[in-house]
């Protein structure tokens, strides 16, 4: 069994998936599963996750995303689209921000909720990329997303075809002031 140190160092953005093995959607779930375990701002878990595994589907997704992402997620059999709902956390009672941050909040837990979705694919074998470089608008109207939802990313998993070399970290005393 790997530890949890291994799993981190092992984790990378794969850009070249193996067209011929797919994943299932019960190992998806596994991963939404770890996702959920992430803290949220008063629990108020906003992450939302639109699966697409349907070869038609993935198609129009793929679609949506700028060119060289297309060529990066062709083979990808599972592509995740990540939303949070926009609004809540952040936000007191009445509606005020809590702080400066406001919504800032929502983008914040997606990505603790996301982490956990990609060390877990890592842990079960399989390989992650995270996608920015999208077209939200056709991205929220293709699966039907709901307005009070932002479109963060999209994610592809599968099992990479070509190995990825581990890039260069900073290291802690590049990005770390102890007081």
């Amino acid at each position: 069994m790997k530890t949890f140190d291994e799993i981190i160092r092992e984790r990378r953005s794969i850009r070249h998936y193996n067209p011929d093995k797919n994943v299932t959607k019960e190992v998806v779930e596994q991963l939404i599963a770890a996702a959920v375990e992430a803290p949220s701002w008063k629990n108020q878990q906003t992450s939302r996750y639109y699966v697409v595994m349907s070869s038609e589907m993935r198609e129009k997704l793929k679609a949506c995303l700028w060119s060289q992402n297309q060529i990066t997620v062709k083979d990808a059999p599972v592509l995740i689209v990540t939303t949070y709902v926009k609004g809540i956390v952040g936000f007191e009672k009445d509606g005020t921000p809590s702080n400066e941050l406001g919504d800032g909040w929502g983008i914040y837990d997606l990505g603790l909720h996301n982490a956990l979705l990609l060390l877990k694919a890592t842990d079960l074998g399989l390989d992650s990329i995270v996608l920015g470089l999208r077209d939200a608008e056709a991205i929220r109207a293709l699966l039907n997303i709901p307005e009070n939802e932002i479109v963060v990313s999209v994610i592809g998993i599968g099992y990479r075809s070509q190995n990825s070399a581990r890039p260069r970290r900073k290291e802690i005393a590049d990005i770390t002031k102890f007081y």
